[in-house]
């Protein structure tokens, strides 16, 4: 397989994966509502004995969500570092655009430099 194959294959195995990522989000979005509006429902001062019992749940809810941002902000540097060393390519080759047809290391060449 070619170099210029392998990083097409990287690509839209990225594309596949960030889609993927978007129906987490939009699943954990429709958990959230839920969440949000259980907690509405549940979490309040006449629930527990102590505002301190209190506090304790609501951090509890709180460090998942932060968790789970943590957890996706990761994968997401991941998939930044795979495109980067793919956009990046071109300038080991040499000879300006690389193999992707006027694509740089800077993003795509869209015909802008000849005016």
């Amino acid at each position: 397989m070619s170099r210029e194959k392998a990083y097409l294959q990287m690509l839209e195995s990225t594309a596949t994966i960030q889609w993927n990522i978007a129906m987490i989000l939009e699943a954990k979005a429709v958990e959230a509502e839920k969440v949000k509006q259980w907690t509405q429902h549940h979490i309040h001062a006449r629930a527990f004995d102590t505002h301190e019992e209190q506090l304790k749940q609501s951090l509890s809810i709180h460090e998942v969500i932060v968790e789970m941002v943590e957890g996706l902000t990761k994968l997401e540097n991941g998939l930044y570092s795979n495109l980067k060393a793919v956009l990046g390519s071109g300038e080991e080759e040499g000879g300006g655009g690389g193999g992707f047809g006027g694509m740089s290391g800077e993003g795509f060449n869209f015909g802008d430099d000849d005016k």
